[in-house]
């Protein structure tokens, strides 16, 4: 009889413990639901949309910032959602340390968990300006004063003064920047991009220069960057480079003169109407290399990896003449003769044409 009675306590214990179980669940599921339902259901960005796309609502993150921070800069760029909530949702999501700074277009009456897995993708807002090989420092220049997505700290600088924000100590700007598509978060500073293009630049130029042959009549990297900003200017088409190259490192060995129409027209400046004259040629300046043995004083353009590449290993050729052949190529002569030959045959303007 007292066993029974002891089966029965607890048959009825485990019951009710079975019961507790359930319901310690049931109250856990609940509690899942309704902070699912809060974190993705619930909208925290505002309805009215801060720019000119109706359907998103811009906001900002500092780099550097942790958790505590973020969902303070949010709620104070007009987020809807407490401290609390945003870090408790931020870390029951496993990303209270994926969050990443830059410009967010969120969708206006998005949920906290949505912004919280955008700005956890890094989802953001990027913007981009490209250096084209060949472009002036004056080119460059006018491309970042213009673009409307940067903070604009260098209108009105010096190149002296660019220089000295960048700690560099070269003559000028011209060159030193490597032509390439830059992404970057908006408002950022411009001088920030710069320094990012002209280390690039600075990067690049070590590396080629540590190749340069023992019988290069270049003595310096920045006579490098010079060469390969004449290069970049005086080729057609790619596969001429290494004899472009090659023409004027026979030319400079030689003690000859350059004779590169791209160096005076750089030197007239940014007024130069497209004419070169034979005015142009006879007047004299420190870029005419028809007066002037050597390379110019500094680089004419801001010369492409290609084109140092092929300053730094010219194609191994004698000739020291070439003349545009009207296709974007370009025929390369050895002798005089040879040469002037080929200025008749292939420019209307012999006297204009030749190198």
């Amino acid at each position: 009889m007292s066993r029974k009675i002891q089966g029965s306590s607890r048959f009825f214990k485990n019951k009710r413990r079975g019961q507790s179980l359930r319901a310690w669940l049931y109250g856990l599921t609940a509690m899942i639901a309704i902070l699912y339902g809060g974190i993705f259901l619930w909208p925290v960005v505002p309805s009215t949309p801060n720019v000119a796309d109706s359907s998103t609502y811009r906001v900002k993150i500092q780099p550097q910032s942790g958790l505590a921070s973020i969902s303070g800069q949010l709620q104070a760029q007009g987020i809807s959602t407490s401290l609390i909530v945003f870090q408790v949702s931020a870390r029951a999501l496993l990303l209270g340390s994926k969050l990443k700074p830059g410009t967010y277009l969120l969708p206006t009456r998005a949920s906290l968990g949505r912004i919280l897995l955008q700005i956890a993708r890094g989802d953001r807002v990027k913007e981009s300006i490209a250096i084209v090989p060949g472009m002036t420092v004056w080119q460059v220049r006018q491309l970042v004063d213009s673009h409307p997505s940067l903070l604009h700290q260098t209108k009105g600088m010096s190149p002296k003064e660019i220089l000295q924000k960048l700690n560099l100590t070269y003559p000028g700007l011209e060159g030193i920047f490597l032509p390439d598509t830059y992404i970057f978060d908006p408002e950022e500073s411009d001088i920030e991009l710069y320094r990012r293009a002209s280390q690039a630049m600075q990067k690049k130029l070590s590396q080629a220069w540590s190749r340069t042959e023992a019988n290069s009549p270049l003595k310096t990297p920045y006579e490098l960057l010079i060469l390969a900003s004449i290069v970049e200017k005086e080729t057609g088409r790619s596969s001429d480079r290494g004899l472009v190259a090659a023409v004027f490192t026979n030319r400079l060995n030689k003690g000859m003169l350059l004779q590169t129409d791209p160096t005076v027209i750089y030197g007239i400046g940014p007024k130069f109407d497209g004419n070169l004259r034979k005015a142009d040629l006879r007047k004299d300046s420190a870029y005419n290399t028809y007066m002037r043995k050597g390379l110019p004083p500094t680089p004419i353009a801001m010369p492409s990896i290609e084109s140092i590449q092929a300053s730094v290993n010219p194609a191994k050729s004698n000739a020291l003449f070439f003349v545009a052949k009207g296709d974007g190529t370009s025929h390369f002569s050895e002798g005089l003769s040879e040469h002037e030959a080929a200025v008749n045959q292939y420019q209307r303007k012999p006297s204009q044409a030749s190198h």
